[in-house]
C-alpha cells in the first residue's frame, strides 16, 4: 500500500468516526449538543482536524443525512422484497419508513428537518437521497394507476408518511391509533 493510499484510508476512517460520533451525540442529547468542540473532544482530535473534513456542523448534518438516506433506502428495499403482492409491499414500505424514523430520530431530523445544505428534487440532489425516493417509487409505481404519474403518487405517500412520523414523534397524534392510521394510508394507496 502506498503512502497516499494509507493517508486516504486513515482520512476515511477519521471521517466515519466523526459522523458516527455526531450521530451518537445527536441521538443521545439532540443536535444542539453537537458542536465541533464537543466532537473534537470525543474523537480526541483537534478542531482543525475536524475542520479538515467538514467546514462545520451544517456539513456534518448533511453528511449524516446522506448516510441516513442510504440506510433508509436499504431498509425500504428489504421490506418491499420480503412482501408478497402490491398491497403487502405498500404496507411494508409504510412500516419500514415509520420504523426507521422512530428508531433514528436524530438521523431523520438531519434528513428532513435540519439544514444540511442539501438540495432536494434538483439535479444537485445527492444520489443517496434520490435513491431513497426511488426505493419508494419502485413499489408505488405498480399501484399508481394510469390517471396519476407514479412520481406524484410517491411524493404524496412520502409526505403522508413524513407527517405521520413527525406528528407521532412530537406527541400530536395519540399512539393508540398509530396502526389504524398506517392501515388507512396503505388502504388508500394500495387500492389505486
Amino acid at each position: 500500500m502506498s503512502v497516499q493510499e494509507r493517508k486516504e484510508r486513515e482520512r476515511a476512517i477519521r471521517e466515519r468516526l466523526i459522523l458516527a460520533t455526531a450521530r451518537e451525540l445527536a441521538e443521545q442529547q439532540g443536535w444542539e449538543a453537537v458542536t465541533t468542540r464537543r466532537l473534537a473532544e470525543r474523537i480526541e482530535y483537534s478542531q482543525p482536524v475536524l475542520y479538515s473534513h467538514f467546514r462545520g456542523k451544517r456539513e456534518i448534518i448533511g453528511a449524516v443525512a446522506v448516510e441516513g438516506a442510504a440506510e433508509m433506502a436499504t431498509a425500504l428495499r428489504a421490506a418491499a422484497a420480503a412482501a408478497d403482492g402490491p398491497r403487502a409491499r405498500v404496507a411494508a414500505l409504510a412500516h419500514a419508513y415509520l420504523d426507521f424514523a422512530a428508531r433514528n430520530p436524530a438521523v431523520y431530523d438531519a434528513m428532513f428537518q435540519l439544514d444540511g445544505g442539501l438540495d432536494f428534487a434538483t439535479a444537485d440532489t445527492p444520489e443517496p437521497l434520490k435513491d431513497a425516493f426511488a426505493a419508494l417509487l419502485e413499489s408505488l409505481g405498480e399501484v399508481a394507476g394510469d390517471d396519476v404519474h407514479p412520481g406524484v403518487v410517491t411524493e404524496v405517500f412520502w409526505a403522508a408518511l413524513h407527517g405521520l412520523a413527525t406528528l407521532t414523534r412530537s406527541g400530536r397524534l395519540p399512539p393508540a391509533f398509530a396502526e389504524g392510521r398506517t392501515e388507512l394510508l396503505v388502504d388508500h394507496f394500495a387500492r389505486r
